[in-house]
C-alpha cells in the first residue's frame, strides 16, 4: 500500500518538486494551495487549503482521510519570506509571517496527530531553513520564525514518540524558487537610515536566490527522509557554504561569528 502524504504549499517551488518527485515513486500525494482551481498543471491532486486559517486546515485534513483513510507523511512546506530593517517592517506583517511560517505549521500538526495516533505511525517533517540557526541582517523577522519552528519540533518529537510518531526538520538553504518574488520586502525609503545597507542587502539576497540549488535537491532529500527508519532531529540541504555557517556559529564566539556576516553583507 502506497504511502498517503500532505504537502502544504505544493502548487509551486520545492513544495512542486517534492510531491512530483514522490508521485513519480508511487506514493499517493495531496498538495495544498489557497487558490488550487487556479493551478492547471499539477500531476498530482491540491486540495485548498490557508495555513492562517485552522477550520481550512481542518477541513482538508478531514478530506483527505476520507479519501485515503490516513495521513502517513506530512511535509509542512507552506511559508512565505520577509525583509526589511526591524524597525521598518509594519508590525502586521510580522504577525502574517509568523502566522504563516510558524502558527500555521503547529496547527497543521495539531489537525493530524491524532489520525497519526491512531495509525501509530506518522512522520512529519517541517521544512524550515538555515536562516533560522542564525539571526541575519534584514531577515530578522524570516530567521525568528523559522527559528522557532526549529525549536518547537525538537520538544514536539519527544512527546510524540512514544505513539510511533516521528518529527523532524529539514533546512533549505538558497534554492532557486519564486520565493524572492513572493515575499514582503518592506520598501526602501529615500533617506532613510537603513536606505544604502538595506538596498546593499537586498540586491545580494535576490542574487542568491537567483542562483540558488535546484529544488529537486530538497525533493531526493526528504525522500530519503521518508525512507529512514528513525529520522534524526535535523537535517540540511544546501550549497556546502551556507550549511558550514551553521558549524561556524556553533565553534566561533560570538562577536567573531557576528563580524563575519556583517564582512559578508557589507555592513
Amino acid at each position: 500500500m502506497s504511502k498517503v502524504v500532505l504537502i502544504t504549499g505544493g502548487s509551486s517551488g520545492i513544495g512542486k518538486s517534492i510531491g512530483e518527485f514522490l508521485h513519480h515513486k508511487g506514493f499517493t500525494v495531496y498538495g495544498t494551495s489557497r487558490n488550487p482551481e487556479k493551478v492547471l498543471n499539477s500531476v498530482f491532486p491540491l486540495v485548498t487549503l490557508d495555513v492562517r486559517n485552522i477550520e481550512s486546515i481542518q477541513g482538508a485534513v478531514a478530506k483527505i482521510i476520507a479519501t485515503s483513510g490516513r495521513i502517513d507523511v506530512v511535509i509542512n512546506n507552506a511559508g512565505v519570506g520577509i525583509t526589511g530593517p526591524l524597525e521598518e517592517i509594519p508590525t502586521s506583517e510580522i504577525k502574517n509571517n509568523f502566522e504563516t511560517n510558524f502558527f500555521g505549521p503547529i496547527e497543521v500538526m495539531k489537525a493530524v496527530l491524532p489520525q497519526m495516533r491512531e495509525q501509530k505511525s506518522g512522520l512529519i517533517i517541517n521544512v524550515t531553513s538555515i536562516a533560522g540557526y542564525m539571526g541575519l541582517p534584514y531577515r530578522s523577522v524570516y530567521s525568528a520564525s523559522k527559528g522557532a519552528l526549529e525549536l518547537i519540533t525538537e520538544a514536539l518529537r519527544m512527546e510524540v514518540k512514544s505513539f510511533g510518531i516521528h518529527i523532524t526538520n529539514v533546512a533549505p538553504g538558497d534554492f532557486a524558487t519564486n520565493i524572492a518574488s513572493g515575499r514582503f520586502h518592506a520598501p526602501l525609503i529615500k533617506g532613510s537610515a537603513y536606505e544604502i545597507p538595506y538596498g546593499t542587502t537586498l540586491k545580494m539576497m535576490d542574487e542568491h536566490v537567483d542562483s540558488g540549488s535546484n529544488p529537486d535537491d530538497m525533493a531526493v532529500a526528504v525522500y530519503n527522509i521518508i525512507q529512514t527508519e528513525n529520522p534524526k532531529v535535523h537535517y540540511k540541504v544546501g550549497a556546502f557554504l551556507q550549511k558550514f555557517s551553521i558549524v561556524l556559529k556553533r565553534v566561533l564566539p560570538d562577536k567573531i561569528y557576528e563580524k563575519m556576516l556583517m564582512n559578508h553583507y557589507k555592513l
